[in-house]
């Protein structure tokens, strides 16, 4: 992944984007001469950090379909297009373990992985319109390497990171790209019930910026599909999936899988 620095000009929407990754992120971008849209939940906070940032602000229940769409229609209207989409709300479980507590596994997958499959839907029509772009997803290490003390985050992320590489390929002809970055651990609120642990054991956690400079990374630099690890002292590197085994025909060679079902890549 090449580190390309945007296009001045250039229109970019961060969902959870008054949280620490969006604020990080947000703060690159529009040094770049990118104009920035912060989307989060309407509070007198969220609205304050684009104020402090100089950015716009949008009202966005990212697991409401109907407003994403409205909030794209939003910044189409008021910048003329849009060039990148980072889908960044995210969410995580209380990590409680002695049984489901439905309304929260709901809350969590509806933010972290429902956020982003409607966020895509409606993002796409306007990237095509600017002639292609770019949708970046937060996705988790816990989407590649799931957490026994967190399962409805880690249904969620790894859903995610499914989604980016089932659509990949849907959006390549289109000119739009779409990856998926996987951050470990990382200083932001939620972490904030384990923190202690992680100074106790002298753990290495990743700034938001670190994981900022990878999402502004991937707008320009990503391949279609691709799902970025980001660890500390590691930086972003691509995560390398093990094929499945094949199906064997009967005269024992591997089966091609029928163009149709493989998509326009």
């Amino acid at each position: 992944m090449s580190d390309q620095t945007p296009r001045p000009g250039s229109v970019a929407l961060i969902t959870g984007g008054a949280g620490g990754f969006g604020r990080a992120l947000a703060t690159r971008l529009r040094d770049a001469d990118v104009r920035v849209v912060l989307a989060d939940l309407d509070s007198e906070r969220n609205r304050g950090v684009g104020e402090e940032l100089g950015v716009g602000f949008a009202v966005l229940d990212v697991a409401d379909h109907a407003a994403n769409v409205a909030v794209v229609a939003a910044v189409e209207a008021e910048h003329g297009r849009l060039d990148a989409a980072f889908l960044n709300a995210g969410i995580a479980g209380s990590g409680t373990t002695d049984a489901l507590d439905v309304e929260e596994y709901l809350r969590v997958v509806g933010i972290d992985l429902h956020g982003v499959v409607y966020g895509t839907d409606a993002v796409r029509p306007a990237l095509r319109r600017a002639g292609g772009g770019s949708v970046v997803v937060t996705a988790s290490l816990a989407g590649l390497s799931p957490m026994p003390t967190d399962q409805a985050y880690s249904v969620a992320k790894a859903g995610a990171v499914a989604f980016v590489r089932s659509m990949a390929p849907v959006l390549h002809p289109e000119g739009i790209t779409i990856s998926a970055i996987c951050p470990g651990f990382a200083d932001t609120s939620i972490i904030d019930p384990l923190r202690e642990h992680f100074a106790a054991a002298d753990f290495p956690v990743l700034t938001a910026d670190e994981v900022a400079a990878a999402m502004q990374a991937a707008w320009a630099g990503a391949d279609p599909g691709a799902a970025y690890v980001v660890q500390p002292g590691v930086g972003a590197v691509p995560y390398r999936f093990q094929g499945v085994p094949a199906a064997k025909t009967a005269t024992g060679e591997s089966a091609r899988i029928p163009g149709a079902l493989r998509g326009p890549l």
